[in-house]
């Protein structure tokens, strides 16, 4: 599938009012003759939708919470609720291409069912191959559907293997900015505060991600994702801090050459390039790299005993089976916690090294496998949090 001029390519967007759903319709925008919004969806953000609904004019609008209203609107969208109507935008005919930008275990099933259908998924919510990485290869296999990331980090990576054999490939380098503490002692960790885990350095993002990207939880994330995008081993998957967020990531290939893809950071290139994939739409506002004023360009090791949720998630993603899917469960519930006050800095990962401890690893063989390994996951990680110590409560 490629952007024509003949038609644009008809775009839904899962997630909508989220930071990557507002990216994407900035991008479609820019660009209304290559895409056109024929599809809305988000979880309860009513008020914000409505006001998407009036400038992008969907054909289908879906909103997930059916405790939330959906009368009154005025626009000629046919307004539908509920996580079935979800299910079924994902996979409707006359989509072309799935923005799969919600947040959480949550996005599983639409991920599937676009991939069923045939759609090309450009995929944000990387939650989707972490918890269930095999059977979203499956259904794309399975349904003709093409998995195109938007994460930054795989976007580099897939940019930079355009017209390369993966058989060339002898190691993925994923760059990360090293969130807000980097350089931090535990002692300093022990006080931190919601608000000061979502001052990221670099990245303007929603509270859970930029809270993984204070615990490089969602490093770890990302490092599960690669390995099912490009069937690399765990093996050849590295980690560096880059603090600047220039470099996205690189590709160390056999003969020894070195690729990485560069960039100002935004979110809205590789989205753009995720709908657009193979081909590239000129966008002036995103020609603005300068090398001088993105000098100088550093690197640094991760600091694995300082943030260990890195170590717990990518040990989760080698075990496999649903270990991957309690991990996340887990430290969504952890995450939850911290923002709401209820646990420390400290305490996140202390809580999910307990529910990881308890929880009997099986084969992730269906969705009804991964969503049992998520609600026992979250069942021992609310335990967790009313039960941790005072050493890690804030």
């Amino acid at each position: 599938m490629t952007v024509t001029e003949s038609r644009p390519l008809r775009v839904a967007i899962l997630g909508s009012t989220g930071s990557i759903g507002r990216s994407t319709l900035e991008v479609v925008r820019r660009h209304p003759t290559r895409f056109k919004t024929v599809a809305l969806a988000v979880h309860r953000s009513r008020a914000e939708l409505a006001a998407q609904v009036r400038e992008f004019g969907p054909r289908r609008v879906v909103v997930v919470d059916e405790r939330v209203g959906i009368g009154g609107d005025p626009s000629s969208a046919r307004w539908e609720v509920g996580s079935d109507a979800m299910l079924s935008l994902a996979a409707d005919p006359d989509v072309d291409v799935v923005v799969n930008a919600l947040v959480g275990a949550v996005g599983l099933e639409p991920t599937l069912a676009a991939l069923n259908a045939g759609k090309r998924l450009a995929l944000a919510n990387k939650e989707s191959l972490v918890v269930a990485g095999p059977l979203v290869l499956e259904a794309a296999a399975r349904g003709g559907g093409e998995l195109v990331p938007i994460d930054s980090e795989h976007s580099a990576i897939l940019q930079c293997l355009v017209r390369s054999d993966r058989t060339d490939v002898a190691r993925l380098v994923l760059t990360a900015s090293g969130g807000p503490f980097r350089g931090w002692n535990s002692a300093a960790l022990a006080g931190v505060r919601p608000s000061d885990a979502l001052r990221h350095p670099t990245w303007e993002m929603g509270a859970k991600i930029t809270v993984d990207s204070a615990t490089l939880a969602n490093k770890a994330l990302e490092v599960i994702e690669a390995h099912f995008l490009f069937g690399v081993p765990y093996s050849a998957i590295d980690v560096v801090v880059h603090p600047q967020s220039i470099i996205h990531s690189f590709v160390e290939f056999v003969d020894g050459s070195v690729l990485g893809q560069m960039g100002f950071p935004t979110m809205e290139l590789p989205i753009l390039y995720a709908l657009s994939h193979p081909a590239r739409v000129g966008d002036e506002r995103l020609r603005n790299f300068d090398p001088v004023r993105a000098a100088p360009l550093t690197f640094e090791a991760v600091d694995r005993d300082l943030f260990p949720l890195f170590e717990l998630g990518i040990a989760a993603g080698r075990r496999g089976g649903t270990t991957p899917a309690a991990f996340n469960a887990a430290n969504e519930v952890a995450v939850g916690a911290f923002l709401d006050e209820r646990l420390s800095f400290p305490g996140i990962p202390a809580v999910v090294r307990t529910a990881l401890d308890e929880h009997k690893s099986g084969p992730a063989r269906s969705v009804a496998d991964v969503l049992e390994a998520d609600r026992a996951a979250r069942v021992a990680a609310r335990r967790a949090v009313e039960s941790v110590g005072p050493e890690v409560r804030g």
